[in-house]
């Protein structure tokens, strides 16, 4: 087991909870799983899983989508392929009209699209089908946007789909086991009001954070690159 530092918090950061989190999917090492980080928290985190189970580390990126005249009230969540959550019961008691959501999901999928661009370059996305995946968040408060994300990636046939936090309300993770094969959160406590309050320090990621975790990730799976013996010509 991993040290612990004495804290009222449950874990230090998010490489401290990726550490914990990775302990209970050891069932996965070697099999070649995909990992995929939801941006930007998720990252770090999904980041310490892969390496712990000797796995591909990428990224699904969703968008929230925001209630008129009050952008952070969660409606439900878009991702950049169309993968999308509505809270139905929110959007009925708030008289959403199907034009505004209409409009607010083409436009956060296309903001989606565009971070996606961003963070993954001209790198082609991963294989998914037929493989075992891993959505990793930092953590669930409605769990809208992992909602959003199992359906993105539900689409792309996995062979087995797992949601992976460190931390999350017990709504939002009995939601969720409706929809993914299975949800492994280390904590469920309640009452729960935000995931950083769970957290020594939970700094925002930014993107080029993001960027760092991946390729380090990436190179670490393509190994040491051999030097060349003197007198070898260098390959071109």
């Amino acid at each position: 087991m991993i040290d612990r530092l004495p804290s009222p918090h449950l874990f230090r950061d998010r490489v401290d909870a990726g550490a914990h989190l990775a302990e209970r999917l050891d069932p996965y090492r070697g099999r070649k799983a995909l990992v995929l980080g939801i941006p930007r928290g998720g990252v770090p985190v999904a980041a310490e899983v892969a390496r712990h189970l000797e796995a591909e580390l990428d990224i699904v990126v969703a968008r929230k989508l925001g209630a008129p005249d009050q952008p952070e009230l969660a409606l439900g969540a878009v991702t950049a392929n169309g993968g999308r959550f509505l809270n139905e019961e929110l959007c009925q008691q708030l008289e959403i009209s199907d034009a505004y959501l209409t409009a607010v999901t083409a436009e956060q999928q296309a903001e989606a699209r565009q971070r996606e661009g961003r963070l993954r370059g001209s790198r082609a996305a991963p294989r998914v089908k037929d493989r075992i995946v891993i959505i990793v968040d930092d953590g669930l408060a409605t769990g809208a946007t992992m909602r959003a994300a199992v359906r993105s990636v539900r689409k792309r046939q996995p062979a087995r789909l797992v949601v992976a936090i460190p931390v999350g309300s017990r709504d939002a993770c009995a939601a969720l086991r409706a929809e993914a094969d299975e949800v492994v959160c280390l904590h469920e406590p309640e009452p729960f009001w935000a995931v950083g309050l769970h957290y020594e320090r939970f700094e925002p990621t930014e993107d080029a954070e993001v960027l760092r975790i991946v390729r380090e990730a990436r190179a670490r799976r393509r190994g040491p690159t051999t030097p060349a013996r003197p007198g070898t010509p260098a390959r071109s």
